[in-house]
């Protein structure tokens, strides 16, 4: 661990950093399937939406 030491004698202990890198842009197969999940996310959420309306509108009813 890389520590310093400053005035009056105390020290500082840093973290360690981790290695930089460039982040490289999704290949064509990658932006299709973050297509794909995005869709059938936005499905289901709209799925759920929906049966949480229709059990809303149905609670009184027996």
């Amino acid at each position: 661990m890389p520590y310093t030491t400053e005035e009056g004698g105390r020290l500082n202990n840093f973290a360690v950093e981790p290695k930089v890198y460039e982040a490289k842009p999704p290949s064509p197969s990658q932006q299709r399937n973050y297509i794909i999940m995005g869709v059938a996310a936005v499905l289901l959420i709209g799925g759920l939406l929906t049966v949480a309306v229709y059990a809303s509108s149905n609670a009184g009813v027996s």
